[in-house]
């Protein structure tokens, strides 16, 4: 079975395939000419850069589509259907490093460190006392309510480390279900994990009574617009570390010009590269290029739950 990784593979992953008996082409293949040179494959590999189009299954005689990650976006699944082409993703791997980048971006902006670590360099000198009274009016995260708009497994992970901190948890969930969290820590003091029982809450209750507010929904339709911009409490924050087009990137901008939305955290844009530079020059907003999942830990994770549901896939077949 030969294997094309377009968007690469970590090295756990491609040796297990090895040790299995796959090939592997880590050899990307831009978009443009993917539907010419599937053909000489039996399965690819990608993670959110490429696209596997309908016309790329028709091309090919894929026998399975892996993700490298948890979004499906980025492959045609209903053609995939149509072909009996099976997918497989990672759901578990990388909700522990979306999750540290929500905090990231928390703490940026709490701390003000968007700001400085810009200005520093240049005018650190000069403007310090400035500096130093701006980034003095910074804030704590304890006790403070985050509001997590979807509940599976990086939301919750989320919440983990929220209540760790000292913080109170409002999860909203489609399922609009109770969720019990074991909180976990080092092996070293695993004797005190314990257990805490979340209650589903609307929508609007989760925007008007949050301090912070930090998305997890499946797919890229639109979840925050300018009206549920208009429901948040005034001086929130609003984290975007899910997907692009999640959150309305004008209705976003408005509300921060306004004072609305006190501050932001993006990481996912509704075009990457993005093309909207408003979003780049916004005021009290912490930037990321999309790196969520882009952790050596997290990468590592990805490559070996890959690479043993790939192998378990085709054992089960034989």
């Amino acid at each position: 079975m030969k294997i094309l990784a377009n968007d690469g593979i970590d090295a756990a992953g491609k040796a297990l395939l090895e040790k299995a008996g796959f090939s592997i082409d880590t050899q990307k293949i831009p978009q443009a000419e993917l539907a010419a040179g599937i053909k000489n494959y039996d399965i690819i590999i990608v993670r959110s850069a490429t696209k596997v189009t309908a016309d790329i299954m028709d091309a090919g005689q894929l026998k399975l589509i892996a993700r490298a990650g948890v979004g499906l976006d980025n492959i045609d699944i209903k053609h995939a259907g149509l072909k009996h082409i099976p997918v497989v993703n990672t759901p578990n791997a990388s909700s522990r490093s979306v999750a540290e980048l929500v905090f990231a971006h928390i703490f940026s902006c709490y701390r003000y460190l968007y700001h400085t670590n810009r200005e520093m360099p240049s005018n650190g000198i000069k403007d310090f006392n400035e500096l130093k009274k701006l980034a003095g009016k910074g804030f704590e995260v304890q006790d403070k309510k985050i509001g997590i708009i979807g509940f599976g497994r990086i939301g919750q992970e989320v919440a983990r480390m929220a209540i760790g901190l000292g913080m109170e948890v409002l999860a909203n969930d489609y399922k609009k279900r109770d969720v019990e969290l074991t909180l976990s820590f080092h092996r070293k003091y695993a004797f005190n994990n314990f257990k805490v029982v979340l209650p589903g809450m609307s929508l609007e209750d989760v925007l008007k009574n949050s301090d912070i507010i930090t998305l997890h929904t499946p797919g890229s339709e639109e979840v925050i617009g300018e009206k549920e911009l208009s429901q948040t409490k005034d001086g929130s924050m609003l984290i975007n570390c899910a997907r692009g087009g999640v959150v309305n990137e004008l209705a976003l901008k408005n509300a921060v010009d306004s004072g609305k939305i006190a501050f932001a955290g993006v990481d996912v844009f509704e075009q990457e590269p993005p093309v909207n530079d408003d979003m780049l020059q916004l005021a009290n907003t912490s930037l990321s290029p999309h790196i969520g999942a882009s952790t050596a830990e997290a990468q590592e994770r990805v490559g070996i739950e890959l690479a043993e549901r790939i192998i378990q896939f085709f054992n089960t077949k034989r």
